[in-house]
């Protein structure tokens, strides 16, 4: 079952951040991830203004989306953005099609 990434980050320094955009991909692939939602506008319905950076990937398993997230891979790649932004993220299961 699917299982996904939700991603909100605060980026305080945009440079580094940068670094980190260009570097993600690649880990996340390797662990069979992609993006579905990648920063891009948001417009709040209902309740407080979201004014952080939205990210959600989609992998194909909570187990794939641990093992990407605890990655030697992504591990050295997280220390540019731990350098540039404060975030908060979630691994949640999908719905079963």
């Amino acid at each position: 079952m699917a299982a996904y990434i939700i991603a909100r980050v605060e980026v305080t320094d945009w440079e580094q951040y940068r670094e980190y955009t260009r570097a993600t991909p690649e880990a996340i692939a390797r662990y069979g991830g992609k993006f579905i939602v990648r920063g891009g506008e948001i417009v709040t319905l209902e309740g407080e203004p979201e004014t952080r950076r939205l990210v959600v990937i989609e992998f194909q398993s909570l187990q794939r989306v641990q093992e990407f997230f605890n990655s030697p891979e992504y591990t050295k790649v997280k220390q540019l953005r731990l350098a540039a932004a404060v975030g908060q993220f979630l691994a949640v299961q999908g719905v079963e099609s």
